[in-house]
């Protein structure tokens, strides 16, 4: 045995020392270096092996002597944790002469040992103390187990059960029934202001938590924290004494010490405390020895658990700069935030209880978060089981409970149940069932009743209680809730003592600083007693009474050390407002019950204010409990109907009671209100308060954390809420459990819409099932499924079983029924990781389903084998609308299996796949039954569909295989698959790999595929020599009639015919192509050739051309290519007589050689057919052919802005001399000049051209100008030219087929100067067939027309000269006449329009003299002598002169003098006229002398002069023996009295006139009579105006007797006086009598259909013009009138605007050869009407103008005009303003101007069509006008 086996005493221990020694090596080294710091530790022993190490370094320690080994000995045991029975041996080794160390020394190192780290046992010991012996850490330990017991027994004194006081049931303070504990389901920050919402990470669901599992190990990783959240009066504090008790009894047996610290007591520690002073003078001191003992809780934390209540109740800040050393003295919350970090007692336990709200940040993120929810039922009757001792007590309790559920409510607040309990066992007795509940409706009274039962009299002293309640407020606004002895007086003291109202107990407030403190019994009790104070003290009035009615938020701010303990005042408050309190209150104030009224309707005013306001959602719970206290209907009606319609509430705690003090007040609401609860966390039991509150249309519960126990609740109370719309479960962590549950009762709410399941965990088994609820359930026709959203739609039914039986009428109608009940569903799985054994499951369910309108499984696994089960079962499941597949992983292969459902599917209309953007979707068609009954429904006309030809079947399907990377040898798999199919619509391979080798065999395949539609083949590597062969499709086939191919673009399409059902496809219109028809008629359709952006070499346009020789015709050719060359160009003209089934090719966006014009002049007599060559820009070319059955018409040739200069103009005009029948020739916009001008006249003889030429801005001068006049006599077959010199840059030239006996020139802002006009004068005077001359803005000034009238001159022959200039209006009448002196020829006609700035002469060649006015012009006298010199110019320069026109003109006197003369000697004067002028008396009696010698006048005008009665009646004079006159025009002159009298008087003389305008003259009845009268002499008369008179109902009698006596009449107009029905019932049976009669204008007159039924009896057989506008007729005279005119063969005009068309139906079944236009504005035509009318269109083949704005035509009358458009030509305008026409309607009329239609302009103004839609139809047909003026500009017609 070696020596230390000897020192140690055995061999055994030697051995044990050494094991334990091995297992911490490190340890032994340090401690050997430590002790031997000489020692050598080096390498050599490292080799040894570990044990044989342990036994040399023992060797070595021994070696150094006893005191040394004996301090090792020491070390191990009590550095290393060594067994008991190892530990005595050891130390006994060591000896005991030292003793124990003393009790100041533990102290010392105790605190020193207390910065060592915590996962040491046991504080070092420093290698120069003295060892100390066995016996310190035994007494250490008996102090502390002493000190343990200590506590226990303090703990049960404290918290254990008391003796019940005077009156007080026996069991009152042993009735504890645990309220109910879960955990919180989330974790977040506790700073956040949501509130506390961490939670434990072993929680699950939120379960229920009892006692014992607050505690558990396995819930607890992180630091062990607890933090116990409820609302004031849940138990909180009930809880923790309770824990104490359970602890002191021995049930907590893991804690071996049990710490409870109340903040509000804490509070009252103004110093810094360390933890021992917190723990021992503070709660409870040890009898000895506190250093021993706080070592021992260091070394035992684990078993340590501090309670701290009522975090919420802190007022010290929490600091935010922690000391180095964590054990120095702080604040009661900072010691609370080290024990809950770990930083002070490692490993004790912590809990914490405070309400919900913002918490300290002290806090860690990590605590457990546990929520106290109070009672529920059970809990609540195992409560007042325990309450009260005998069994029929707790019947009667439980009975009075469960009949009243406001006061069951109550109970679910434990510290309610208590005092209810207690109210109840003083009430029960003597009263019969209900009687007690009946006194106790609220939470205010229950507290009344309690203070009434703690005297057994029932009558409590008023003065001690208005005490109480003064110390209560006091206290409260101070923030004070634990009193001292010296705050409140003696005597009330102990009246609060006695009857238990008031707690003693012992309060630390310093370091050995002990006191009595008191409180109230509970929070709520001291906010009872103040509220009792405000209502029944004197000194508080009403205005300080209504401060306290405030409203708190639950969003706590702890910025500020202030506690909420006002929180229940308010409810207090409003609970004593209740009429049932003022006797009670009356007593306690000592006043009448008036006084306490008052006061009382204070606190319901200012609540009222309250309800008035937008409130946060804690603010309006805590208003619905105030509200409720008061028990009055009215103020709870007001608030429930002042409540927004969403009422939401955001992210704070509800309970049980909170909800029910909701739906109490919902319960007073008429309307739906929305309940939002996000992010609340809710009670378990807070759904069964929605039970019967059928205010609640919406409720949302998004992020309320609630639990499967919530769950329940809510299923089992969502059936009684039968009103529900839409209930949503967003993002509640809700298992598949729960939601199976919730949908469960989707058919208990039958007027629910949708319910939300989103963000929640769902598996796909519970998927599955969910999809079964949606396939069973009726109401539901919508199940959308996304990632993490889950939606259901439903469709609650329109009528119930038991109406459908009840209602006799109901069941009669059994389709109704039918169709009422026949519901579809919508199923939508998207991304929801769906497998093939999934979809056989989902098939299965859906065989049996519903009608499905669409099923959406995009974004799953299903791969070929399950996209082919879905295709194959597709025709089965009775899809109506869509199959969505896309992104399941669907190859290429597994194409040709989804194609099966081609032929096997009735439905489909379209099917896309695109396998590059995963896409797979079937859209159907709904079956035969719903279809019949939708096209019942159609929009558009029958007619439109009934005359299409060729109409594709309802059954055409789309087929698009797009991005499949498709190649040639799948071609026949695909089109054996989609062979089957009877009738495909449009097949779409874009994007594809076919190239020119797959769309060769893909065109020998076509044939099988049937008629398609349409083929797309873009985007598959395609050439030009590809699609050539695709040109054999136009011989092979008869559907293709059009093929379109762009190489840049690799857009290739092969279609058929537009239809009238693809006119707005994907949402966008189609571009107008030229020469495209609409499906209107049985219309032949071209067959087009469109090739863009493609290199034409001369070889590939013969090879294209070849290609095309077979295509049957029409055909139509567009070529586009940047650059086109001049060998190409002549290749491609050399072929087209090769084609002569060509009608159009266009060459579009190329760039054509210079030569090209050339070229093409020489094209009319190389290729005969040639009809029309349009070249544009050297970049766009046009030519028409016409076939060889066409009839030949002219040809026209335009070169528009291509260059031309002066040396093509000889080469072009020798090429287009070979045309033989050149109609139109363009040459505008080129480089002509004048030069080239000149020449181009000079050969101008040669060219064929018999319509017009067009030089237009070719940049020519008045010298071109000149020229042409020069030419004209070398022009026979030009009949009229114009030039324009100004901004317009025209140049016109028209042409007749043979010599044109008069011409026309027309000059327009040519600016000639003096130099000019003597060359001009020459020019004009060598044009001897000029007829006409105009010159506009030509002369600066009169002197150059003065000269041009004395130098023109002809040998014989009338020239017209029209000269408008602005100094025309400046003037004066008598310079012009001045001017027109100096003509050389004769003057026979002048008319002067200053206004107008027109002056126009006629010139008769040559000038001959007239004998009469060479004798007056030798007598004339009385004129100076300028005047005269004139007055003889004039006379004899108009000797001849027969027509004297005066407009718009201010006649001086000097001029009326001088009209005066030159009057007296026009003896062949026969047209007068003198129109909107002003001339003054003097001058109307020259007028009138001058005129009265005019024997011979045959034609009178003086309308519209600004003259007075005496005016009008002195100028009447000169009508004086005129007997010839003809023609006589008075309108807008006032002819009323004596002035008419003269007219009259005149007219009985006028027996040949024959028309006499009589309009806007003031003319009533009785002139009327008069007027009639004279009219009887007038039998030659054919016009007579009276419109805008008053002639009424007696002057239309008057003139209808006169009528008949008219025989020549052939024009009235009687508009706009006042005739009414019996006036015009006279009129039109008058008027039938005039046989003659061709315009009749009656509008504007009340007529009536009486007037219009006796026209249509009799019309007049020649009449042409009828205007009946706004004469009140309904669609009766309308429709009689329209028959009556139907076949007449004169009609020109119609105008029927602003009468009523709405129910009946204008048509024509004759027609009207000759109608021009018809005007039916404001007619309220709509669609039906529009039918019938627009087909009589087509029967008035002469129709230009159509008006039908202002009515109601959509856009079925749209397309039944767009369908007879082009057959109308001659129709020019249609006017379709204020109407309801859309983007679709116009696109119709757009597609029937494309047929070649006339039209110039279509006038959409207003209508429903969005502007950039209405642009994007105008750029493409420029003929639609949707502009507000009517500025359209006139446009050539397409084809022309």
């Amino acid at each position: 045995m070696d020596p230390i086996s000897l020192q140690l005493g055995t061999k055994n221990l030697h051995g044990c020392l050494v094991r334990l020694l091995s297992r911490d090596p490190e340890w032994l080294s340090a401690k050997v270096k430590l002790f031997l710091p000489n020692a050598d530790l080096g390498s050599r022993n490292q080799a040894l092996d570990p044990t044989q190490r342990v036994i040399l370094q023992l060797q070595k320690l021994h070696t150094q002597g006893p005191t040394t080994w004996k301090s090792f000995i020491h070390c191990v045991c009590m550095e290393l944790d060594v067994p008991l029975d190892m530990e005595v041996p050891l130390m006994s080794t060591w000896g005991h002469e030292d003793g124990f160390p003393s009790l100041l020394e533990i102290g010392e190192e105790s605190q020193s040992d207390s910065q060592l780290h915590p996962g040491l046992k046991r504080p070092h010991q420093s290698c120069g103390s003295s060892p100390r012996p066995k016996q310190l850490r035994k007494q250490q330990r008996e102090l502390a187990k002493r000190y343990l017991q200590l506590l226990r027994t303090s703990a049960r004194q404290r918290y254990g059960d008391r003796t019940p006081g005077p009156g007080q049931p026996l069991a009152f303070h042993q009735a504890y029934v645990p309220p109910i504990l879960q955990w919180s389901r989330a974790s977040a920050p506790f700073h956040t202001q949501e509130g506390a919402t961490t939670g434990d990470p072993k929680a699950e669901d939120g379960a229920n938590v009892n006692i014992q599992d607050l505690f558990s190990t396995k819930a607890s990783k992180g630091p062990r924290v607890r933090v116990l959240l409820g609302k004031a009066g849940m138990g909180k504090t009930t809880l923790a004494h309770r824990l104490c008790q359970k602890w002191a009894d021995g049930q907590l047996d893991r804690f071996q010490a049990v710490f409870l610290f109340e903040f509000r007591q804490l509070n009252l520690i103004t110093g810094s405390l360390t933890l021992p002073q917190l723990l021992f003078d503070v709660y409870l001191r040890p009898e000895a020895s506190p250093e021993a003992v706080f070592q021992h809780l260091k070394e035992n934390a684990e078993g340590i658990l501090l309670i701290f209540d009522g975090l919420d109740e802190i007022l010290q800040p929490c600091s935010d700069k922690e000391t180095a050393d964590p054990e120095d003295p702080a604040s009661a919350l900072t010691l609370f935030s080290r024990l809950c970090h770990g930083t002070l007692l490692p490993g004790c336990w912590v809990m914490a209880t405070s309400r919900p709200g913002k918490l300290p940040a002290c806090l860690p993120t990590e605590a457990a978060t546990v929520h106290m929810w109070g009672f529920d039922g059970p809990r609540v009757e195992e409560y007042v089981n325990h309450f009260f001792s005998d069994q029929l007590s707790q019947e009667a309790a439980l009975a009075e409970l469960r009949t009243d559920r406001h006061l069951w409510s109550l109970c679910a607040v434990p510290a309610l149940c208590r005092v209810v309990c207690l109210c109840l066992h003083h009430l029960l007795p003597g009263r019969s069932p209900g009687q007690s509940a009946a006194l106790l409706p609220t939470m205010t009274q229950n507290y009344m009743q309690m203070l009434l039962t703690l005297n057994p009299r029932g009558v409590l002293p008023a003065e001690p209680l208005l005490s109480l309640g003064e110390v209560a407020l006091s206290s409260l606004e101070s923030g004070k809730v634990i009193f001292s002895a010296g705050d409140i007086p003696a005597s009330t003291l102990a009246f609060g003592a006695d009857l238990g109202l008031l707690t003693s107990f012992c309060v630390c407030t310093g370091s050995g600083h002990q006191d009595t403190g008191y409180a109230f019994s509970h929070l709520s009790l001291q906010e009872f007693f103040a509220a009792l104070h405000l209502m029944a003290s004197p000194q508080v009035d009403r205005e300080a009474l209504s401060q306290h009615v405030t409203l708190h938020s639950r969003w706590v701010q702890r910025t500020k050390a202030r506690l909420g303990l006002l929180d229940h005042l308010p409810t207090f408050l409003a609970g004593l407002a209740s009429h049932a309190c003022r006797s009670f209150l009356s007593l306690l104030a000592q006043r009448e019950e008036e006084w306490v009224t008052a006061k009382q309707a204070a606190i319901l005013q200012a609540l009222r204010k309250l309800a008035t306001r937008r409130l946060t959602g804690p603010k309006v719970v805590e208003l619905c409990y105030c509200v409720g206290e008061t028990q009055e209907p009215e103020l709870a009606s007001f608030m429930a109907h002042s409540l927004p319609q969403q009422l939401p509430f955001h992210n704070f705690l509800l309970t049980y009671a909170d909800l029910a003090s909701l739906t109490n007040i919902l319960g007073h609401r008429d309307g739906p209100i929305h309940l939002d609860f996000e992010g609340c966390l809710l009670e378990p039991r807070c759904p069964e308060t929605l039970a019967g509150c059928g205010q609640v249309e919406n409720l949302r519960l998004a992020g309320s954390k609630i639990t499967a126990r919530g769950i329940n609740h809510l299923v089992q109370a969502l059936p009684f809420c039968p009103q529900l719309e839409e209930v949503s479960f967003q993002d509640n962590q809700l298992k598949d459990r729960e939601v199976l549950n919730i949908v469960k009762i989707l058919s208990c709410l039958p007027r629910l819409q949708k319910l939300d399941l989103s963000r929640n965990n769902v598996s796909v088994s519970t998927l599955l099932s969910l999809t079964k609820v949606a396939v069973t359930c009726p109401t539901i026709r919508m199940l959308q499924v996304r990632e993490m959203d889950l939606i259901f739609l439903l469709s609650p039914p329109t009528e119930t079983a038991a109406e459908l039986q009840g209602d006799p009428d109901l069941q009669g109608n059994a389709n109704q029924r039918k169709e009422a009940q026949r519901r579809s569903l919508a199923l939508r799985l998207q991304k929801c990781q769906l497998g093939v054994d999934d979809v056989e499951v989902l098939i299965a369910q859906l065989r049996e389903g519903p009608q499905l309108d669409e099923v959406d499984l995009s974004g799953n696994q299903l791969k070929d084998e399950g996209c082919r089960l879905m295709a194959e079962a597709a025709p089965q499941l009775h899809i109506t609308k869509k199959l969505d597949l896309s992104d399941n992983g669907l190859s290429v292969a597994g194409v040709p299996g989804v194609l099966s459902v081609v032929s096997t599917c009735q439905t489909l209309t379209e099917l896309h796949i695109s396998l590059l953007h995963k896409t797979v979707v079937f859209t159907f068609a709904p079956e035969l039954e719903e279809q019949e009954g939708i096209q019942k429904r159609a929009t558009f006309p029958d007619s439109l569909t009934f005359q299409m030809p060729s109409e594709p079947s309802l059954r055409s399907p789309r087929i698009r295989l797009t991005h499949c990377a498709l190649q040639a040898q799948h071609l026949e798999l695909l089109c054996k698959e989609l062979g089957g199919s009877c009738c495909l619509g449009h097949l779409d391979l874009s994007g594809n790999a076919l190239g020119d080798e797959g769309v060769a065999l893909l065109a020998q395949l076509l044939p099988g595929l049937g008629s398609l539609q349409s083929l797309n083949l873009s985007e598959n590597g395609l050439s030009l020599e590809g699609v050539c062969s695709l040109t054999q499709c136009f011989s092979t086939l008869q559907w293709p009639l059009h093929l379109e191919f762009s190489s840049a673009r690799q857009h290739v399409i092969l279609r058929g015919d537009k239809r009238g059902r693809d006119l707005l496809a994907a949402g966008s219109l189609p571009e107008f192509q030229a020469g495209a028809r609409l499906g209107f008629g049985q219309r032949h359709v071209p067959r087009s050739f469109c090739l863009k952006e493609c290199q034409l070499e001369p070889q590939s346009l013969s090879h294209l051309c070849k290609s095309l020789e077979k295509c049957p015709g029409p055909l139509e050719v567009q070529l586009s290519c940047e650059v086109l060359s001049d060998q190409s160009l002549e290749t491609l003209l050399h072929q087209l007589p090769q084609l002569p089934q060509l009608s159009l090719l266009q060459l579009s966006q190329t760039q054509l050689p210079p030569r090209s014009p050339l070229l093409l002049a020489d094209l009319f007599s190389l290729c005969p057919q040639v009809q029309k060559v349009d070249l544009r820009s050297l970049r766009h070319l046009t030519l028409h052919l016409r076939s060889s059955e066409e009839q030949e018409d002219r040809c026209c040739c335009r070169f528009t802005d291509c260059g031309l200069r002066q040396e093509h103009v000889e080469p072009l005009c020798w090429l287009l001399s070979k045309c033989e029948d050149l109609n139109q020739l363009d040459l505008s916009a080129n480089l002509l000049g004048d030069d080239g001008l000149r020449c181009l006249l000079e050969c101008l003889p040669q060219v064929p051209v018999s319509g017009s030429l067009d030089l237009s801005h070719n940049s020519v001068s008045q010298e071109s100008v000149l020229c042409l006049v020069e030419a004209l006599p070398s022009c026979p077959r030009v009949r009229e030219a114009s030039v324009n010199l100004g901004s317009k840059q025209s140049f016109w030239i028209h042409f007749s087929r043979q010599e044109e006996a008069g011409k026309t020139l027309r000059l327009s802002e040519c600016h000639f100067t003096p130099e000019h006009v003597p060359r001009l004068a020459a020019s004009l005077s060598r044009a001897l067939q000029l007829t006409e001359l105009t010159l506009t803005w030509c002369f600066p000034g009169l002197e150059q027309l003065t000269v041009l009238l004395g130098l023109l001159t002809w040998p014989t022959g009338v020239l017209t000269l029209r000269v408008e200039e602005p100094w025309v209006g400046r003037a004066g009448v008598l310079t012009l006449l001045e001017v027109c002196a100096q003509a050389s020829g004769n003057i026979t006609e002048i008319s002067i329009s200053e206004t107008q700035q027109q002056l126009c002469i006629q010139l008769e060649f040559p000038h001959q003299e007239n004998p009469e006015a060479v004798a007056l012009r030798l007598a004339h006298c009385d004129l100076g002598t300028h005047q005269n010199l004139l007055a003889r110019q004039l006379m004899e320069t108009c000797a001849r002169l027969r027509q004297l026109s005066l407009s718009q003109v201010n006649l001086c006197d000097a001029s009326s003098l001088l009209l005066q003369s030159l009057l007296l000697s026009l003896s062949e004067l026969k047209n007068f006229r003198l129109t909107s002028s002003c001339v003054s008396s003097k001058g109307l009696a020259h007028l009138t002398s001058g005129l009265s010698h005019c024997h011979l006048l045959e034609e009178l005008d003086l309308s519209n002069n600004q003259l007075g009665d005496e005016g009008t009646k002195v100028l009447l004079g000169a009508l004086e023996g005129k007997c010839r006159l003809k023609r006589l025009d008075l309108s807008h002159l006032p002819l009323g009295g004596s002035t008419l009298a003269v007219l009259t008087q005149g007219l009985g003389h006028m027996t040949l006139l024959q028309s006499l305008r009589l309009s806007r003259s003031n003319i009533d009845d009785i002139g009327c009579c008069h007027l009639s009268k004279a009219l009887r002499a007038a039998t030659s008369l054919e016009e007579l105006g009276l419109s805008h008179n008053q002639i009424g109902d007696t002057g239309a009698q008057d003139l209808a007797a006169v009528l008949p006596g008219l025989p020549e009449l052939r024009k009235i107009n009687l508009s706009a006086n006042g005739i009414g029905p019996a006036g015009g019932a006279r009129l039109a049976e008058s008027l039938t009598l005039c046989r003659h009669l061709e315009e009749l204008m009656l509008g504007c007159n009340a007529l009536g259909d009486c007037t219009a039924l006796g026209l249509a009896k009799g019309l007049p057989q020649h009449l042409r013009v009828l205007h009946l506008p706004s004469s009140h007729l309904s669609p009766e005279g309308v429709l009689s009138l329209g028959q009556a005119l139907d076949g007449c063969p004169h009609v020109e005009e119609i105008n029927l605007a602003e009468n009523n068309l709405a129910r009946g139906v204008l048509c024509f079944h004759q027609g009207l050869p000759l109608l021009r236009q018809l005007d039916l504005v404001s007619c309220e035509i709509d669609n039906q009407t529009a039918k019938p009318l627009a087909a009589s269109f087509v029967l008035c083949p002469a129709l230009e103008e159509i008006t039908l704005s202002w009515n109601l035509l959509g856009d079925e009358a749209a397309a039944e005009l767009a369908w007879v458009l082009p057959q109308m030509g001659r129709l020019k305008r249609v006017d379709l303003e204020k109407n309801r026409i859309t983007a679709y309607g116009a696109w119709l009329l757009a597609e029937g101007l494309a047929q070649g239609s006339g039209i110039q302009v279509i006038r959409l103004w207003n209508n429903p069509i969005p502007s950039d839609m209405a642009q994007h139809l105008q750029n493409q047909e420029p003929r639609l006008d949707f502009a507000f003026f009517d500025n359209q500009p006139q446009v050539i017609p397409r084809g022309t």
